[in-house]
């Protein structure tokens, strides 16, 4: 168990974390952040693989959802055993679109919501996977569907220093946007989502390949329904844009992995960019 307090180290409580590094299957790590208990499900890959470094993913669940759903629907796991993977679990969260009187669990919208306790459980994880686990700096990447997709814009536009690429489903930048920098992202998309509109994810990747400076797109490894957009600066985009509705893509995974596979972060000199538009989109 991990307990963390803002201003204090992280300090292990259990002292068989090197038992818990030959686990097959992920476990429960706790970390306090103000005056919240906040829970993970982590994945940690096994003992003999401690002394490189690991990638490391950050998979974000719905709103309404949870980290145990979102371990058997991601199982990013088994698709990418080396890498340490977190399933973050969120709080009751008023939602833009659903549950206004914020019910169920979900993830803050914009810099500055419920205090930034997201924000700030983030940063929490991210020292104890870095400092306590070997994570790969060049190799943290950040995925996540409908709400959960929508907080992996979210830290890419205000922890995207940390992150190789991006992955969110079902998803929109919202007020955040026009604060991201170039990065690879890879987009899942229904065309006909009846919650996250497709108009609305479409004018994000729209927004997304202008600001990284993307060429045409071209057919993806051969992947139906994916689009590869080249970028002068190196930072790709992918869109893959099915047919279906709200639900996660059961291919995604797969899709996704392969695309964080392609990309290590690369400390560059500085970019001139043309910063996103601030989007009234919800």
């Amino acid at each position: 168990m991990l307990q963390y307090r803002k201003g204090t180290p992280v300090c292990f409580l259990l002292l068989v974390l090197t038992a818990q590094m030959t686990a097959q299957e992920p476990t429960i790590q706790t970390w306090t952040v103000g005056e919240h208990t906040r829970e993970a499900l982590v994945y940690i890959p096994p003992a003999n693989d401690a002394a490189t470094p690991r990638p490391l993913i950050f998979a974000f669940h719905g709103h309404g959802g949870g980290m145990h759903q979102a371990n058997k629907s991601f199982a990013y796991q088994q698709l990418w055993p080396e890498a340490l993977i977190i399933y973050p679990q969120g709080l009751p969260t008023p939602g833009k679109l659903t549950d206004p009187e914020g019910k169920k669990s979900g993830w803050q919208s914009d810099p500055g919501d419920q205090g930034n306790r997201d924000l700030l459980f983030f940063d929490a994880m991210l020292e104890t996977m870095m400092t306590k686990l070997n994570a790969d700096k060049t190799r943290i990447y950040s995925t996540g569907h409908s709400n959960g997709g929508g907080f992996t814009y979210l830290l890419g536009a205000t922890r995207g220093q940390h992150f190789a690429a991006l992955a969110p489903s079902a998803a929109a930048g919202s007020k955040s946007l026009h604060l991201l920098k170039p990065i690879p992202v890879f987009h899942v998309a229904g065309e006909n989502d009846p919650l996250v509109k497709f108009d609305w994810q479409q004018r994000t990747m729209t927004a997304l390949r202008t600001l990284n400076k993307c060429d045409e797109g071209i057919p993806w490894e051969n992947q139906r329904w994916c689009t590869y957009y080249a970028s002068s600066l190196g930072m790709p985009v992918v869109t893959c844009i099915h047919p279906g509705t709200h639900t996660f893509l059961k291919e995604a995974p797969e899709l996704i992995v392969r695309f964080f596979k392609a990309h290590s972060r690369v400390e560059s000199a500085a970019l001139i960019v043309t910063p996103i538009a601030p989007t009234e989109t919800p």
